[in-house]
């Protein structure tokens, strides 16, 4: 990567290589991790918090008047009328995390005034550092991103996400699932969607698609994919993706092909009402149930 870094991006790259650091000495020894639910299937642990508050704490040291849109905190922490908006998730695939499977992520976005301006997704489990900077590309390390050069969908390899939460509609995600299987060479669920955008990105996926995601979960994967040369948008095709708790993403041809079979699930007529630039009220995190209580230190 010849050109140099965004002095944003490169705040958030020393965040995510910080959460990195946490979340691995922790990986090393998980049954000793303090673990809550926040909803069915929906865990948090003590790396979550203390991934978020590192990564939190790097960010305001370097911008103190920036304000912050985070997983587990939500606005607690940062400016409240700030136009740079940091949206973090500090470990995306918390349950493969938690059963040992390394496929997670960290995942940083900065919004400017309703837009994404920097991006930085993190494997620490890889070591694989996706970046972007709004006009400037996508990389991975040092490794220029493009999304991949098919233009059939029954050639395109997609990746998704399943539902989980109660109150998800099971039975309209296998009708789309009957739908698209036998439209494409194959589908898969890893279980982290800011990866799964990367790989988009990477031209490793020729599509993705999933219903549900909060903006943490979306924020700096997409913008990732737009940089390599995809599209995203929900499932209209229209760009209005992040708070409407569904997105499609993938190379132009199938992002197009995508978007003509999902449009009919689309639920953008109910968009979940969260501003991008700083509200006045603080986004309330869930209630949890604790489930694991053996303490450790991080």
């Amino acid at each position: 990567m010849s050109q140099a870094l965004h002095p944003m991006l490169n705040i958030a790259i020393k965040a995510a290589r910080e959460a990195g650091r946490i979340i691995n000495r922790a990986s090393l020894d998980l049954e000793a991790l303090t673990v809550s639910r926040k909803g069915p299937g929906d865990f948090v642990s003590e790396v979550d918090h203390a991934a978020e508050a590192a990564i939190i704490d790097t960010l305001l040291t370097a911008y103190p008047g920036h304000a912050i849109l985070a997983e587990e905190s939500g606005r607690a922490r940062g400016a409240k009328d700030s136009d740079y908006v940091w949206i973090i998730d500090p470990l995306d695939g918390t349950t493969n995390f938690l059963h040992g499977l390394p496929t997670y992520a960290i995942s940083i976005a900065l919004a400017f005034r309703g837009k994404v301006e920097q991006a930085v997704v993190y494997d620490p489990a890889r070591n694989d550092l996706f970046m972007a900077s709004k006009g400037r590309g996508a990389f991975l390390n040092d490794k220029r991103l493009r999304v991949s050069r098919r233009t059939q969908l029954a050639d395109a390899l997609l990746g998704t996400g399943f539902p989980f939460r109660a109150g998800d509609d099971f039975e309209q995600y296998i009708d789309v699932l009957r739908t698209l299987m036998p439209a494409c060479a194959g589908l898969r669920r890893p279980g982290a969607a800011a990866l799964d955008l990367c790989y988009v990105a990477a031209g490793w996926y020729d599509g993705f698609f999933e219903w549900g995601l909060s903006p943490w979960d979306a924020a700096a994967g997409a913008l990732i994919v737009t940089e390599a040369g995809g599209l995203v948008g929900n499932f209209t095709g229209e760009p209005d993706y992040l708070y409407q708790h569904e997105i499609v993403a993938g190379s132009p041809r199938i992002y197009g092909q995508l978007v003509k079979l999902l449009a009919p699930h689309s639920r953008v007529a109910k968009p979940v009402p969260v501003p991008v630039e700083p509200a006045s009220a603080e986004v309330q995190p869930a209630p949890r149930k604790t489930v694991r209580l053996k303490k450790s230190s991080l």
